[in-house]
C-alpha cells in the first residue's frame, strides 16, 4: 500500500510473500493433503467439519451484498429455499447472476451457477420467491434461518422478527443503524437461544488470522501504530453509490451547441438499455451475442425497479437544500442518506477498524477484543455536490491500549476515592503505564484511489502489510530489502527467504490453490455448522458481543464527525459501558427502551 515501484520490486524478488503461512506454506500443505472439497481449507483451519443436512436458508435482501453472500454459499452447507427482494433487478441478479462485468459475475455468480441448475425454472422450483412481503419468508416453515443483506436502517428490525419466529440470522454488516439497536438484537438472539452471526468477515480470513498469529508470536514487536485507509476513484457522476435511478431524474446536462447547461431529465438505464439492444443487432460472435442479451435482460429488470412504490416499504421522499429527493432515490441509494445508511465508517470504516483491533487484541493473548480508548475524527463533503449526507471524506485517529497498558486508566477501572485498581477487574498484572498506547489512523476518501485499501502494522521489530484482503509482505524493520524468517503455525515447515531458493516458484506452486478467501463462505460454513452441531454461542466468530464492539467504534466516530460539523472538536472518549450488551448506555442518544419497544 503506497509502496514505490522500486520497493514493490524488491518484495516480489526477494520476500513478496514471505508470511508464507497462508499462501505458501499452510496452504500448499492442505492443497497437498486434499482439502478442496466439503468443507475444505476453511473447515481444516478452523476445525469444522461438513455437515450432512445443509442449513435451508432465506436470503431477505438480495442487492450488491445478498449477492455477494449467495455466491459465497457451499451447497454442502447451505441451501437457499427462498429470497425476498421488492426490486425486479435484485431478484433477476439472484438468479442469473451480476453480468455487468467479469469481476462482478465472479463475485456474484448467481444461483443457478451456485447450484448447478438448468435455468430459472428448475430455479424457480427449487427457491420460493418473496417479491411484495418478507414476512411471508419468515412465516415459511421450510425456512430454518436468514441471511439478512438489506439497508442498513433495516438490519434490526428484521433480524430481531427473524429471531421472535425462531430463525437463526446471519446479517451483514454493520450490525445496525444505532448502538442501541445493536443491543436489542443481541438481547434477544440470548433470550431466544439463537445463533445470530454478522458479517465481519475478516473474523473468517485465513490471511487476516495468521497475521494475528504471527503479531501474537511477537514477530513484529512491540505494536505502535497501525496505518489504514480505503481510497477509491468516485467522482462526482460516477459515484458506485449513486448508481443511476429507473424511470430517470433531472440532472444538469450541455446540450450539442449550447453554452448553458440544460436542466433535463436523464435515464441513463433506459438509454444504456437502447444501446445495447442496437449492438445486438450488429453482433455477430455467438459468445459475445450470447453475454450482450444477459445484459440486456439484467439491465431490463433494472428498469422494472421504475413500477415499484417505495412509500408502501417505508421509504420516503425528503428535502435536500432546494432540490426533492424521492423515496426511489432513498431506497435505490441508500448508503448516502443519514435515515437510512451510516456513511463511509459504517461501510468501509468498520472493515478496517474491526481489522486494526484484531491486530491489536492478538497482543493480549487471552482471546477477548480490545476496543479503542478515544477517537479524534474530521470530515466533510469536500469534493460532491449537496447531493448526498454522507461525507466524502473521512479521516479518524484512535488510541488503542498497547500491551502493557493500564486498562485502569482510562475504562473507569480503578476506585475513585484511593486510585488503586478495583479488584476483579481484569488490571494487568505486568508493568501499568498509561503511556503504552498502539495509535490507529484511518482515512476513507473519494476522488483518489492511491493506495487502494488496506492496513500497515509497524511494530518495534517489523512491519506488516496487507493489501485488498489478498496479499501480506512482511518486512524486517523499516528496511524494505530486508529478509526475514517466518514459523509456520502448524509447526511443519519454516521459511527463509535467504535459503529457500526462489520464492516466486513457490509462489507460483501456491498459486495452485487459488486466491485467498475473503472470508465470506467460511462465515457462512461456520454458522451453518454451529447451527446444526448446536455449538456454543461464543464458538461464532462474529457473536454479538464481537459484532457490537466493530458498530460502536464506527458510529461513535460519526459522532465525533458530528461534533467537528458543529464547530466542536471532534473527539470523543470511549466509557466501557457502550460495549456491554447489557448495559444501556449508548455513544449516539440511541435509547435501548424505545428501540425495543418500537420493534416489539
Amino acid at each position: 500500500m503506497n509502496l514505490t515501484p522500486e520497493q514493490r520490486a524488491i518484495g516480489k524478488d526477494n520476500y513478496y510473500e514471505a508470511i508464507g503461512v497462508t499462501r505458501r506454506n499452510f496452504m500448499k500443505e492442505i492443497a497437498a493433503a486434499g482439502a478442496v472439497t466439503g468443507a475444505g481449507l476453511g473447515g481444516m483451519y478452523y476445525q469444522y467439519q461438513k455437515i450432512g443436512d445443509p442449513l435451508r436458508v432465506g436470503v431477505i435482501g438480495t442487492g450488491d451484498e445478498g449477492q455477494v453472500l449467495i455466491g459465497a454459499v457451499n451447497p454442502d452447507f447451505v441451501q437457499v429455499v427462498a429470497i425476498a427482494d421488492i426490486r425486479p433487478y435484485n431478484i433477476h441478479r439472484a438468479f442469473h447472476g451480476d453480468w455487468a462485468s467479469d469481476v462482478a459475475l465472479g463475485a456474484r455468480p448467481g444461483l443457478i451457477s451456485k447450484y448447478k441448475w438448468a435455468g430459472e425454472d428448475e430455479a424457480r422450483k427449487k427457491v420460493k420467491v418473496y417479491d411484495q412481503d418478507y414476512h411471508d419468508l419468515l412465516n415459511d416453515k421450510d425456512v430454518e434461518a436468514v441471511i439478512i443483506a438489506l439497508p442498513l436502517h433495516l438490519h434490526a428490525k428484521v433480524a430481531v422478527e427473524a429471531m421472535r419466529k425462531g430463525k437463526h440470522v446471519l446479517c451483514e454488516k454493520l450490525m445496525a443503524h444505532n448502538i442501541a439497536q445493536c443491543k436489542v438484537m443481541a438481547q434477544v438472539a440470548e433470550e431466544k437461544d439463537l445463533f445470530l452471526a454478522i458479517g465481519h468477515q475478516r473474523h473468517y480470513s485465513v490471511l487476516y488470522d495468521n497475521a494475528k498469529w504471527l503479531i501474537k508470536q511477537g514477530l513484529l514487536g512491540q505494536i505502535h501504530h497501525i496505518r489504514a485507509q480505503w481510497h477509491r476513484d468516485n467522482l462526482p457522476g460516477g459515484d458506485s453509490w449513486q448508481q443511476p435511478l429507473p424511470g430517470g431524474e433531472m440532472g444538469w446536462i450541455q446540450k450539442k451547441g449550447e453554452d448553458q447547461l440544460s436542466h433535463v431529465k436523464i435515464d441513463k438505464i433506459l438509454d444504456r438499455l437502447n444501446e445495447m439492444k442496437k449492438a445486438l443487432e450488429k453482433e455477430k460472435d455467438s459468445s459475445r451475442y450470447r453475454q450482450l442479451e444477459r445484459r440486456i435482460a439484467q439491465w431490463a429488470a433494472w428498469d422494472a425497479d421504475k413500477a415499484i412504490k417505495p412509500e408502501d416499504y417505508g421509504y420516503q421522499s425528503f428535502q435536500l437544500g432546494s432540490d426533492k429527493r424521492s423515496a426511489l432515490e432513498e431506497l435505490c441509494r441508500w448508503r448516502l442518506w443519514e435515515r437510512t445508511g451510516g456513511g463511509l465508517m459504517a461501510e468501509l470504516g468498520s472493515h478496517q477498524l474491526d481489522a486494526a483491533s484484531i491486530f491489536v487484541s492478538a497482543l493480549r493473548g487471552d482471546g477477548e477484543k480490545v476496543h479503542p480508548l478515544t477517537v479524534h475524527a474530521v470530515g466533510g463533503r469536500h469534493i460532491f455536490p449537496l447531493d448526498r449526507h454522507a461525507e466524502d471524506h473521512v479521516y479518524c485517529i484512535f488510541e488503542f491500549p498497547g500491551q502493557k497498558y493500564d486498562y485502569s486508566f482510562d475504562l473507569g477501572y480503578r476506585d475513585e476515592m484511593t486510585n488503586t485498581p478495583e479488584p476483579g477487574n481484569g488490571v494487568p498484572s505486568f508493568e501499568e503505564d498509561p503511556n503504552k498506547r498502539v495509535v490507529v489512523t484511518y482515512s476513507s476518501i473519494m476522488g483518489n484511489g492511491y493506495g487502494g485499501y488496506g492496513e500497515v502494522v509497524m511494530g518495534t521489530k517489523g512491519t506488516m502489510i496487507l493489501e485488498r484482503e489478498q496479499e501480506v509482505l512482511l518486512f524486517k524493520n523499516s528496511d524494505t530489502s530486508s529478509r526475514v524468517s517466518v514459523k509456520s503455525e502448524k509447526g511443519a515447515s519454516v521459511l527463509d527467504t535467504q535459503a529457500s531458493g526462489s520464492p516466486a516458484a513457490a509462489v507460483a506452486k501456491a498459486a495452485d490453490t487459488g486466491p485467498v478467501s475473503r472470508g465470506y463462505t467460511e462465515e457462512i460454513e461456520h454458522w451453518a455448522w454451529c447451527i446444526r452441531n448446536n455449538a456454543p454461542k461464543k464458538e461464532l466468530h462474529c457473536h454479538p458481543a464481537i459484532a457490537l464492539g466493530d458498530a460502536v467504534i464506527a458510529l461513535t466516530s460519526n459522532v465525533a464527525l458530528k461534533r467537528c460539523h458543529q464547530g466542536e472538536a471532534g473527539y470523543v472518549r470511549f466509557e466501557k459501558e457502550w460495549f456491554d450488551v447489557n448495559n444501556p448506555a449508548t455513544p449516539d442518544g440511541s435509547s435501548v427502551e424505545s428501540e425495543r419497544q418500537r420493534m416489539a
